[in-house]
């Protein structure tokens, strides 16, 4: 699937909603367009934002990664360069795996992804209880950047 306006194509495991929000990011509000859909008990999710700046899509990636943590209350399982396919490198493009808990202290595991196409920054997020390894890897693997 190609989302309108993102300039991305994923696979998706479900049918996706979409949703527009301005979120609390680097002591600022954001733009965010959000894609969301739930599959057998999993959260996918990709979000986009424009960073306008090209000195601000680092602080943005670094901060989305802060966020993400704290939303989880989470340590860090994994974290590693992310290598999506057309993305623009940056050292603060990852590819991690969280362990914590929701807001309402359910236990939760987040494969998170963020990286940057020029000054547009990305965010895919898969969400569960516990994560499929398989499903959570074939939503990464799908990700690419499109021109």
């Amino acid at each position: 699937m190609t989302p309108p306006g993102l300039h991305l194509a994923v696979a998706m495991p479900c049918k996706p909603s979409s949703l527009s929000r301005d979120v609390p990011l680097g002591g600022t509000r954001v733009a965010m367009t959000l894609l969301a859909c739930s599959d057998a008990g999993a959260t996918y999710s990709v979000g986009s934002l424009e960073a306008g700046d090209p000195a601000r899509v680092v602080p943005m990636l670094e901060a989305m990664a802060s966020a993400a943590r704290v939303n989880l209350q989470a340590r860090v399982d994994a974290d590693e360069p992310a290598a999506v396919p057309g993305m623009t490198p940056h050292a603060a493009a990852r590819l991690q795996t969280l362990s914590g808990r929701l807001p309402d202290g359910r236990v939760a595991q987040e494969r998170l992804v963020l990286f940057a196409h020029g000054t547009r920054v990305y965010q895919a997020i898969v969400l569960a209880p516990a994560l499929d390894a398989e499903k959570s890897s074939a939503f990464v693997a799908s990700l690419k950047v499109l021109p």
